[in-house]
C-alpha cells in the first residue's frame, strides 16, 4: 500500500512524486517510457518555473548538462521590435529551454533521490475502484506480466491524453477548438537568443537549447494543417523566410541537425482536476495552445501547489476534500489567465498586439515588464498599473 501513486514521470509527474516524497509520503511512480526519451516540446522554463527548479535543487543540474542561459528576449513584426528581458525572480535573471531528453531524466533523478520507487516500461491500462473512489492501479510490468498497486491517492501525470482522466470520467469544464499546428526542428551555427516574430498567419519562436543547437519552431493557423503535413519542410522554411528574412539568412548559414517535428493536434481545455482518490496534474488537466510555451512551467507551478496544499494532511478525508478544492481553484487564476493568454496569441492576429507594443517603445522598464508577464514573474493585473495606463491612453 502506497500513499501515492503518480502516473507519468515527465515534468509534471517527477516533480509531484519528489514533493510528496519530501513530505514523507511512500510515493510509487510509474512511467510508460525507458528515459532518456525526447517527446514533443517547445522546451522553454519561464522565469517562474525556474524559481521553483531553483527551490527544488535541481537548478545546477540543467545547467551541467550543457543548457546555454538565455538572458535576452524579443518580438518583431513588420510594425514594431522591442529587446529586453524579463524581471528577476528570486534573484535569477537567465532562464534554460532543456532537450527533454535531458530535462525529463534529472526530474526523475530527483524524485528517485528523495525516496521515490520509480517504475519504468510499465503502461498503466486500468484504474482499480473500491465503490466509486480510485484505490489503485493495475499496469503491465516491462516483462509483460500483470501488476496492481493501490494507494490512498492517485495522481494522473500521463499528459493530453490521460488514461487517469479518462477512466475516471474527468469531463471538460473548458473547452476551445484547436487554433494552430506547429513543426520545429534543431540548427546548429545559427546564433540566437529568445526571439520571437510575427505576422498575420504566422508566429515563430527561435530558443537557444543544449550543445549550442538551436530550437527554431514556426505556427500555422490549424485549418492550414492539411495543407502544411503534406509538405512540411517548403511551408515551414517559407514562414522563416517571409516573417523574418534575417533569421532566415541566419539558418542559410547553418545546419538543420534533426528532422522536423510537429503536430496539428493541440487541444485546449481545463478537466475536472479530481475526484474520489485521484487528481489530475500538468497536460493531464489543462492544456492549451503551445506557442507560449507555458507547458512545462505551469506543470512545475502545479505540482508546488497540489502538495503544498496537501501537506500532511492525505489521510485525513475532510482535510483533504479541502485541499483538492483549493488546488482546483487555483487553477481558475493564474493558469486560467494563461490559458486565456495562449488563445488569444494563436489566433495569429498581431495587430492589437503590435499596437500596444509600439507604445512601449523607449519605455523599456515597462518592456521589461511585459516579458516578465509572459515569464510568471510579474502577473497581468500588475503589469497594467497607472503608469502604464497612461502611456497606452487608457487611464
Amino acid at each position: 500500500m502506497y500513499d501515492v501513486i503518480v502516473i507519468g514521470a515527465r515534468c509534471a509527474g517527477s516533480p509531484t512524486a519528489m514533493l510528496f516524497a519530501r513530505q514523507g509520503y511512500r510515493v510509487l511512480l510509474l512511467e510508460k517510457a525507458r528515459f532518456p526519451q525526447d517527446t514533443l516540446s517547445s522546451h522553454y522554463i519561464h522565469m517562474q518555473g525556474m524559481a521553483l527548479l531553483n527551490r527544488w535543487g535541481l537548478l545546477d543540474k540543467l545547467r551541467d548538462a550543457g543548457c546555454r542561459p538565455i538572458t535576452r528576449q524579443s518580438y518583431q513584426s513588420s510594425e514594431v521590435r522591442i529587446d529586453g528581458f524579463s524581471q528577476p525572480l528570486d534573484g535569477l535573471r537567465y532562464t534554460y529551454a532543456p532537450r527533454r531528453y535531458v530535462l525529463d531524466p534529472i526530474l526523475a533523478d530527483g524524485a528517485v533521490a528523495a525516496g521515490v520507487e520509480l517504475r519504468e516500461s510499465c503502461a498503466v491500462k486500468d484504474l482499480v475502484f473500491e465503490g466509486d473512489r480510485v484505490v489503485g492501479v493495475r499496469y503491465t510490468t516491462p516483462g509483460g506480466t500483470e501488476a496492481t498497486d493501490r494507494a490512498r491517492l492517485v495522481v494522473g501525470a500521463d499528459g493530453m491524453r490521460s488514461l487517469v482522466a479518462r477512466k475516471a470520467g474527468a469531463q471538460n469544464v473548458i473547452e476551445h477548438p484547436r487554433v494552430t499546428c506547429t513543426y520545429y526542428s534543431y540548427w546548429a551555427g545559427v546564433p540566437s537568443h529568445f526571439e520571437l516574430y510575427e505576422r498575420p498567419g504566422r508566429w515563430i519562436g527561435v530558443i537557444p537549447t543544449n550543445d549550442d543547437l538551436t530550437l527554431l519552431m514556426t505556427y500555422f493557423p490549424q485549418d492550414e494543417y492539411n495543407d502544411v503535413r503534406k509538405g512540411v519542410e517548403p511551408f515551414y522554411l517559407d514562414s522563416f523566410r517571409t516573417t523574418a528574412p534575417e533569421l532566415y539568412e541566419r539558418m542559410s548559414a547553418g545546419e538543420r541537425v534533426e528532422q522536423l517535428y510537429g503536430t496539428g493536434h493541440q487541444e485546449n481545455y481545463f478537466r475536472k482536476a479530481y475526484g474520489p482518490g485521484w487528481v489530475l496534474v500538468g497536460d493531464a488537466v489543462n492544456h492549451k495552445d503551445s506557442i507560449t510555451a507555458r507547458g512545462i512551467t505551469e506543470a512545475f507551478v502545479q505540482a508546488q501547489s497540489l502538495t503544498g496544499h496537501i501537506g500532511d494532511r492525505l489521510h485525513d478525508d475532510t482535510a483533504l476534500g479541502a485541499a483538492l478544492r483549493r488546488y482546483e481553484n487555483d487553477l481558475s487564476g493564474e493558469a486560467l489567465s494563461h490559458y486565456q493568454g495562449a488563445l488569444n496569441v494563436a489566433e495569429l492576429k498581431p495587430q492589437g498586439r503590435v499596437e500596444m507594443l509600439q507604445k512601449l517603445v523607449g519605455h523599456q522598464e515597462h518592456i521589461d515588464r511585459y516579458f516578465s508577464t509572459l515569464s510568471g514573474a510579474c502577473s497581468i493585473d500588475d503589469f497594467y498599473n497607472d503608469e502604464l495606463l497612461t502611456l497606452l491612453d487608457l487611464s
